[in-house]
C-alpha cells in the first residue's frame, strides 16, 4: 500500500499525559493530509514506543526507507546529539534520512496567530497588542539566537511589540517579559507559547502568563504545524530516493 518512505516522528516524551495525547493528535492529522504516506511515532523518553522500538519493528517488517523527522522547534541538544545516537543504532536494513526541525518557518508564526485568535485577539488588535514568544529554553546559543530572530521578524507584521522569554536555562522569562511590554506602553499583553504540546515547562509559562491579558494555547496539533510536518518529509525523502535510485 505504501510506496513512500515512512515518516518516523520523533517526540521528547513526558511523564505529563496530556504530551503524548497532543503528539499523537497531531500525527493522526498528518495522517489524514497524506493517506497515500504511512506515519510512525516513537518517543525519545517516558513513553511508547520508543524510537528504537518503532525502526526494530519497521526493519523487522521488511521497511527499508525511513525518514526520521525530530518533532523539535529548534536545533538543539536533541537535534544535534541524542536523535542521531538513536538513529545510528538502529537495525543496518534501514536506510535512514533525518529531516531538518519544524523552526524557524512561516507555518509555525501563522499557528501562533491561529493560536492567539482562538483564544480571544483579532486581527486589529494586533497593533495595539505586545506579545511574548514564550519557549522552553535551551543552553544552546543557537537555539536561543533562532528565539530571538523569530520574535525580531514576528513584530514587524504588526504587533506592537514582541519579546522571546523562556521557560529554563535562559532570561527573560515570561512574567518578566510580560512586565517589559506593560512599561511600553502595549494596550494589552498577550503570551503565545512556541511550545508544541503541554507538559512541566509550558505550565511554567502558563504561571507567567498570570499577568498577561491572553495566554494562548499550544500548538499542538494545529493545521500549520501538520503541513510543516509533510513539507520536512518531502524536503527530507527526494535525497533518500535519489540515493537508492528510485
Amino acid at each position: 500500500m505504501y510506496k513512500k518512505p515512512v515518516l518516523l516522528v520523533i517526540a521528547h516524551g513526558s511523564r505529563d499525559p496530556r504530551h503524548a495525547a497532543t503528539v499523537h493528535a497531531l500525527v493522526r492529522r498528518v495522517r489524514s493530509l497524506r493517506p497515500d504516506v504511512r506515519v510512525e511515532t516513537g518517543f525519545l523518553d517516558f513513553n511508547i514506543p520508543s524510537v528504537q522500538g518503532v525502526l526494530e519493528s519497521l526493519a523487522a517488517q521488511g521497511v527499508r526507507d525511513v525518514v526520521a523527522l525530530p518533532l523539535l522547534l529548534t536545533r538543539a541538544f536533541h537535534a544535534k546529539a541524542d536523535i542521531p545516537a538513536v538513529l545510528r543504532d538502529a537495525p543496518p536494513r534501514l536506510r535512514i534520512r533525518q529531516a531538518e526541525v519544524l523552526g524557524p518557518s512561516p507555518l509555525l508564526t501563522a499557528a501562533l496567530e491561529r493560536r492567539l485568535y482562538e483564544a480571544g485577539l483579532t486581527a486589529a488588535d494586533k497593533s495595539s497588542t505586545g506579545v511574548v514568544l514564550a519557549s522552553a529554553g535551551s543552553t544552546d546559543p543557537e537555539a536561543i539566537a533562532v528565539i530571538a530572530e523569530i520574535a525580531r521578524e514576528w513584530r514587524h507584521t504588526g504587533w506592537c511589540a514582541v519579546r522571546p522569554a523562556f521557560a529554563s536555562a535562559s532570561l527573560p522569562r515570561t512574567e518578566d517579559a510580560v512586565r517589559e511590554l506593560r512599561a511600553l506602553g502595549c494596550e494589552r499583553v498577550a503570551v503565545a507559547p512556541y511550545v508544541l504540546a503541554p507538559g512541566f515547562l509550558p505550565d511554567r509559562i502558563a504561571r507567567g502568563a498570570a499577568e498577561a491579558d491572553v495566554l494562548a494555547d499550544v500548538l499542538g496539533p494545529a493545521p500549520e504545524v501538520a503541513r510543516l510536518l509533510l513539507e520536512r518529509y518531502e524536503a527530507a525523502r527526494v535525497p533518500v530516493l535519489a540515493a537508492v535510485g528510485a
